[in-house]
């Protein structure tokens, strides 16, 4: 059901996956580029024990924060800009 009563079309369906499709790949992308930038050092170079271990840790608790917030962040975006913008319309030039 629609926030105006109605059903959603094929249409609306088609754009809410989509929309999440882009969501995930988008914050898998963010997440996998955190943490290679985070815990890369710590995988490629020998480091003192401490940051081997620390900077991995490190890297999948940023990864994993910036995922959620991307994908949060973008499924908001798209249902606010879904939204008519006055009640009853369903396009700005109606």
């Amino acid at each position: 059901m629609t926030s105006h009563g109605g059903r959603r079309g094929q249409a609306e369906r088609d754009a809410i996956t989509v929309e999440i499709g882009y969501a995930l790949c988008s914050a898998v992308f963010a997440a996998a580029v955190v943490f290679g930038a985070v815990a890369g050092p710590a995988l490629l170079f020998r480091l003192p024990a401490v940051f081997e271990r620390v900077l991995p840790l490190v890297g999948v608790v940023l990864a994993a924060v910036l995922f959620l917030a991307r994908v949060v962040s973008v499924l908001v975006r798209f249902r606010r800009s879904s939204q008519p913008s006055q009640p009853g319309r369903t396009s700005p030039d109606s």
